[in-house]
């Protein structure tokens, strides 16, 4: 009896000791009880899966409510449902009639007036963020709601360099050779990206920060660390997804990033060969970057010259280096390939996509935030 009754106390004096030691440890290293220095992990967020949606061009998807369905939940082919994504990033790089908001997609650099076109599209009514809210509202009531809020990520145009012919603020016409002048139409644009966000109320969507569209720094190394700390005095964050190899991937926090994906590039050209994704999941882990899957219309299995085994790939590798259980990952699917495969009637589609709707769906418990 005498074991019994002291048992709590060995317990609790067992605990206290490793609770001491842990805070020794981290004291002295920075690292606690983890098993990994903090810069062999992968970057987690509280965004778990985020999808990216390309919206605003006139040549996109106008993604209404029906259209966003497969990417808030997934019906597997048993005819339960779960939730999928829990995040959403609206980004854009040229307005499709000839004007570009990243560097090299068109001739013409985005004015003013393309700003705020753009602007106009992304909070447009019953289209992107106005439906994405409603398409996740009916689901709720549908099959309950999740355990998680969907956070939003809002794409900012690049104020070109050199370019002279942006327009107006506040009545000075800007110059993008001046670092200054690039900023404050940065600021402008994300003040009012918050001033529309709020004044809409969604019900469901949470904006959690804004993405740098350059996939690279070589044209904006200069202003990305003062738009972090004017980003971090709004309280959100800045994401990022620089290309493989990108300049800048490798020294990403210092940049100002608060969260950065590394794209692997293997899914589009069959000459690149699997150990691709070894390679992009180790600099992750090495870098403390999140991943990012790639796929797109061709991942379909019966598309012409099926890149199917090339997206299955990224699945057995991503499990292969642990990524579902512990690194933040965003999904590239092209224009719309998950509404794509949702459509098809293939059932290796049907297959591929329960394979990963149920990696996601176990995500949702045990990703660290």
């Amino acid at each position: 009896m005498k074991c019994l009754i002291n048992l709590p106390y060995a317990l609790t004096s067992f605990f206290k000791k490793v609770s001491v030691f842990c805070f020794f440890l981290f004291f002295v290293t920075g690292t606690g009880c983890s098993q990994e220095p903090l810069e062999n992990q992968y970057k987690n967020n509280k965004i778990s899966d985020l999808a990216l949606i390309y919206q605003g061009g006139v040549n996109r998807l106008d993604w209404t409510a029906d259209q966003f369905l497969p990417y808030v939940v997934h019906e597997y082919q048993d005819g339960h449902k779960d939730w999928l994504f829990d995040g959403f990033l609206f980004l854009e790089f040229a307005d499709g009639k000839g004007y570009c908001y990243a560097t090299g997609y068109t001739k013409k650099n985005a004015r003013k007036v393309e700003w705020t076109w753009l602007l106009d599209r992304i909070f447009e009514k019953n289209k992107s963020l106005s439906a994405l809210d409603q398409c996740i509202q009916s689901q709720k009531e549908e099959i309950g709601a999740p355990n998680f809020k969907h956070q939003i990520v809002l794409g900012l145009p690049m104020p070109h360099p050199g370019q002279t012919d942006w327009g107006e603020l506040n009545g000075k016409v800007m110059d993008f050779s001046n670092r200054q002048d690039q900023l404050d139409v940065i600021y402008w644009y994300i003040s009012e990206l918050m001033i529309r966000f709020k004044e809409a109320s969604y019900k469901n969507l949470e904006l959690a920060g804004f993405y740098w569209v350059e996939e690279d720094v070589i044209s904006s190394k200069d202003i990305t660390i003062p738009l972090s700390a004017h980003i971090h005095a709004q309280k959100k964050q800045l994401y990022w997804i620089p290309y493989w190899k990108a300049r800048g991937s490798d020294n990403w926090k210092e940049l100002g990033f608060d969260i950065a994906y590394q794209q692997p590039n293997h899914f589009f050209n069959a000459s690149i060969p699997d150990k691709r994704l070894d390679e992009a999941c180790k600099f992750a882990v090495e870098h403390n970057m999140g991943m990012e899957m790639e796929f797109d219309q061709r991942a379909l299995y019966e598309s012409k010259d099926s890149f199917y085994n090339r997206f299955v790939a990224y699945l057995d590798y991503f499990e292969k280096w642990d990524v579902f259980r512990k690194s933040a990952i965003a999904y590239y699917s092209g224009g719309s390939a998950i509404l794509s495969m949702y459509k098809s009637d293939n059932i290796k589609d049907k297959e591929v996509m329960d394979r990963l709707a149920g990696l996601i769906a176990k995500r949702h418990k045990y990703v660290i935030k």
